[in-house]
């Protein structure tokens, strides 16, 4: 591994790299979410928080993952999950910065309180800021407590490393990326704002009820037009580049199969 990749860790031990790559020379190639989740928990320290970011493209099935992981260790560990929509910015200030079209864009992340909530959170207790994905904005009411788990898994966009001072990247133990081809994230894109659009018509809260006027020829078209003008070119200039940086790379498959791959940098290593 480049002295760069350990040096990028403000936190991380060596010893989480050693046994993390003892662990994988000996792992299956296929995996599901307690095969990972089992390898999480070999490199915890009792007493300690281990902070591992999970992040791939919109629709790569980050939460699901973590979910899986949190439920397979949650009667032997004490687990939480934040999700890093809690720390994008407001609607409105975003719409004042003319950002709401670059949503999931790094500079829509509020990444000082990213940073410093990853920080704090392995010395005590931390509120985690709350995201409703009825309104797609920041919910105070959701606002969580976070008190030293033993592991803490951080899903979402913006983990990708940037180089920057106090970047969110650099307060992460590990860091796994779900990979994928982009023709299936279109498809799981797609899908999923179908539904979610489906569901709107019963709930006018939805933030999808705004798309109702739509056919469902006309939604279609339309979310294939968000995937392409705003998810892809995300994912192609923001996204991606944390496959690098990953210390676990999963790859899935179109009917969501998951595999274990060799980071490239451990190739070179």
């Amino acid at each position: 591994m480049p002295a760069t990749q350990l040096s990028s860790r403000q936190f991380r031990s060596p010893q989480i790299y050693t046994e993390l790559s003892d662990l994988l020379s000996n792992l299956p190639k296929a995996a599901d979410a307690a095969l990972i989740g089992d390898v999480l928990a070999e490199c915890a320290t009792p007493g300690e928080t281990l902070i591992v970011g999970v992040t791939g493209s919109v629709a790569s099935g980050k939460s699901t993952f973590c979910t899986s992981i949190a439920d397979h260790l949650r009667s032997t560990m004490r687990i939480e999950t934040v999700s890093t929509d809690g720390f994008l910015l407001p609607n409105s200030e975003l719409a004042a910065r003319g950002l709401l079209l670059r949503k999931g864009y790094p500079e829509s992340y509020d990444a000082n309180l990213l940073s410093g909530t990853l920080q704090r959170a392995r010395w005590g207790a931390v509120r985690a800021p709350g995201y409703s994905h009825t309104t797609y904005d920041r919910a105070a009411d959701l606002d969580r407590t976070i008190d030293r788990p033993d592991i803490l898994l951080v899903e979402g966009l913006g983990l990708s490393p940037t180089g920057k001072q106090r970047d969110p990247s650099a307060f992460l133990d590990l860091l796994i990326y779900i990979d994928a081809k982009e023709q299936d994230l279109e498809t799981w894109f797609v899908r999923r704002f179908m539904s979610f659009w489906s569901e709107a018509e019963t709930n006018p809260s939805s933030f999808y009820a705004r798309f109702r006027t739509m056919t469902e020829t006309e939604a279609d078209v339309f979310a294939r037009q968000v995937w392409a003008g705003i998810n892809l070119p995300n994912l192609r200039e923001h996204i991606v580049p944390a496959r690098q940086h990953a210390d676990l790379l999963i790859t899935k498959s179109a009917n969501h199969d998951m595999r274990l791959a060799i980071p490239a940098f451990r190739g070179n290593a």
